[in-house]
């Protein structure tokens, strides 16, 4: 008989799983959305609508012998995938893969490709016609997403503001983060470190209408259009009572070093659902991949497990399509060309062939 394997989640650490079993399982792939979204270039595509259709990728050429369900799992045993239209899949293997959510723009919601692109060309318009923005956040995606601002709408006021009393919030070397704020302040980008807002804008963010803020120090802010650029969440309210027991504290699951969901020798977890100590990035999800489709491949066939090695701290950041730095031990740092060269199509081809499209 074949195995049955189903990975839940199609985003980057799920469709790496399903393609690299499909030539040896019956995969069956449960993903709601109706395209895979590069989210990693989606900021990008917000300053520069010609990007909004290029990020993209349908889910048609990623398997040849098995199938992609546009559903939602609503609960994952450790044999089973119920879903949400009411049928339930039975499963050798089960992968989890279902990523992380966050504030729009950084992450789009909905399954509808349509009305997530249009609610991306709405946001470029909004920009268009805001004539100051605020961002919250000095992490990777407030930095990203002012550098891309600024860049786009050049002489436009952009403030970070941030509590933390370093960018990044310090997990960095400092010439990296001195280099972005480097040229955060040639962009014109103004960042306020280790102070915060006494309260919120009284306005929804993403909306064009100018408000006033005070900041903890006293000083009264004003533009017309904010965004919060923080707090990601792991979804897992689908998980029944036996995975949901590997749950931390901060709602990730615990796994053992083959990515195995601890106590659980059929059940694996990729990418950002999973605790494995590093950075959450799609170069990371890529590899926990190849390994969980290594090991039960092994499963299936025989042979020895792959162990995970988690990676060290490392960072490649835009600031716009000419700005941006990065740093990884074995290179050191990037300057602004490097990181412009290596990040000019955000490995647009590199998605869109592991997708088959």
């Amino acid at each position: 008989m074949t195995t049955k394997v189903v990975v839940v989640g199609g985003g980057y650490g799920g469709v790496v799983v399903a393609r690299a079993l499909d030539d040896i399982a019956d995969v069956t792939l449960v993903e709601p959305r109706e395209a895979f979204v590069h989210h990693v270039a989606q900021l990008r595509a917000v300053a520069d609508p010609a990007w909004i259709e290029k990020i993209f990728i349908p889910y048609d050429g990623l398997l040849t012998r098995g199938r992609v369900m546009r559903d939602t799992a609503v609960r994952v045993g450790l044999e089973s995938v119920e879903l949400a239209s009411g049928p339930r899949l039975d499963a050798d293997y089960v992968v989890l893969a279902t990523g992380s959510t966050g504030p729009f723009p950084s992450r789009t919601e909905g399954a509808d490709r349509n009305a997530a692109a249009q609610r991306l060309l709405d946001l470029h318009d909004s920009l268009d016609r805001a004539s100051s923005v605020l961002l919250l956040g000095a992490g990777a995606i407030g930095l990203e997403f002012a550098g891309e601002i600024a860049a786009a709408w050049p002489g436009r006021p952009v403030t970070v503001v941030d509590p933390a009393p370093e960018l990044l919030g310090g997990r960095f070397p400092v010439e990296l983060r001195s280099e972005l704020a480097r040229q955060l302040d040639e962009l014109g980008v103004r960042v306020l470190l280790g102070t915060k807002l006494d309260t919120p804008p009284g306005i929804p963010a993403g909306t064009v209408r100018p408000f006033t803020v005070t900041t903890g120090d006293g000083e009264v802010l004003a533009a017309d259009l904010w965004f919060p650029c923080y707090g990601s969440e792991v979804p897992s309210s689908y998980l029944g009572a036996e995975l949901a027991a590997a749950r931390r504290p901060d709602g990730r699951l615990a796994v053992t070093e083959h990515l195995r969901v601890t106590g659980h020798e059929r059940v694996f977890a990729v990418g950002d659902l999973n605790g494995t100590p590093e950075l959450k990035t799609g170069r990371a999800a890529d590899a926990q991949a190849e390994v969980v489709a290594a090991n039960i491949r092994a499963l299936i066939g025989g042979g020895p497990l792959t162990a995970y090695e988690p990676f060290p701290d490392g960072m490649i950041l835009t600031l716009g399509p000419a700005g941006g730095a990065g740093y990884a031990p074995e290179f050191g740092l990037f300057g602004a060309t490097e990181t412009a060269q290596f990040k000019g199509t955000f490995l647009l081809d590199h998605y869109r062939a592991k997708l088959g499209a």
